[in-house]
């Protein structure tokens, strides 16, 4: 019998790339009993990797910080005390999941073998020039994201790829539920991308006939923006503001509603991997490629494309929302 394995898996950033890692750890895990996973994260991320039961310790970066004040990173001792807590342990395998000059960088300061996608699977092909091991997966605008992570992690660790689907490994009762009675849906309008907004007017119309069937609409934020608007959708339907929240308390928000309605958002990728029951509507994104992963998911899209248009709007109509969600388990009063 194998001894267990000690893993430090880096995948920093972002959330939905944080997420989409989870199966592959799950897959790990079941393959490699005992095996022991440390995890390597942007500091605002950390909250996640310890949700997975085989992710022991958590070593946070701050790539952002680091830049915007490097004086105080070099000469203050920022990076010193960050290297010297990644260099604590001899690892079995160090997996750089993120296929990035800088996660690729990051990872070749901790000790032990560094694997990840060789130079014609990588997203940034000179980032294999770092990895001791470098292995072939699918590229990034062939396969899903979920399904590359899976592909990597189990020819680092030696065993056949799961034919199962995604499992992100996540224990639902863990995440506390709300105070707050009936069943309501979880609108997640916030997003990076102008292009993958839906408007406000759709929003409005979408919760108000929600309102209409009974559930309560539930608008989380992430800034003073989304905020602005959260307020806007929540005078249309009744709706409930939340107060600015940390990812786990996000996480027991979703985890137990009845539903979510999301464009593509990292909050979004948060609820599939709690296997919450959720439509989420694509624009300029691929869902075949990212898109939300988990039971219970029902994708929209603004066409049939085959590439990836950061100008291209999220043209998703309301009607089209309406009849996904009357045939999905919805709760309807």
């Amino acid at each position: 019998m194998r001894d267990p394995l000690h893993i430090l898996i880096v995948k920093t950033s972002s959330l939905g790339d944080v997420v989409h890692t989870l199966p592959a750890v799950t897959d790990a895990a079941r393959a490699r009993p005992g095996l022991r996973c440390d995890w390597l994260v942007e500091r605002a991320f950390a909250e996640i990797p310890p949700w997975h039961p085989a992710v022991a310790r958590v070593i946070r970066c701050d790539l952002r910080g680091w830049r915007k004040h490097l004086g105080r990173t070099v000469f203050g001792g920022d990076w010193s005390r960050f290297r010297a807590e990644l260099r604590q342990v001899q690892y079995d395998h160090v997996i750089d999941a993120q296929g990035l000059v800088k996660s690729a960088w990051l990872a070749r300061q901790a000790r032990g073998p560094l694997a990840g996608p060789d130079r014609a699977s990588a997203r940034e092909p000179l980032a294999a020039r770092f990895y001791t091991h470098g292995y072939t997966v699918p590229k990034h605008d062939v396969a899903h994201a979920v399904e590359r992570a899976r592909r990597l992690f189990a020819q680092v660790l030696d065993y056949p790829m799961p034919d199962t689907p995604p499992d992100a490994g996540l224990d639902r009762s863990r995440f506390p539920a709300p105070a707050l009675s009936g069943p309501y849906v979880v609108f997640l309008h916030g997003t990076t991308w102008t292009s993958k907004h839906w408007s406000l007017e759709q929003w409005r119309s979408l919760g108000a006939w929600i309102a209409a069937r009974g559930p309560r609409v539930v608008l989380p934020w992430g800034s003073e923006a989304e905020r602005a608007d959260a307020e806007a959708i929540a005078a249309a339907c009744g709706g409930l503001v939340l107060p600015k929240l940390g990812l786990t308390e996000l996480a027991g928000w979703l985890a137990h509603a009845s539903y979510c309605v999301g464009v593509d958002t990292g909050l979004a990728h948060l609820a599939a991997a709690l296997a919450t029951p959720q439509l989420t509507l694509y624009g300029p994104t691929l869902p075949q490629l990212t898109g939300a992963v988990g039971a219970n998911q029902v994708w929209l899209t603004s066409g049939e494309y085959d590439t990836i248009d950061r100008e291209r709007p999220n043209t998703v109509s309301v009607e089209r929302a309406k009849e996904a969600l009357s045939q999905a388990p919805f709760p309807q009063s």
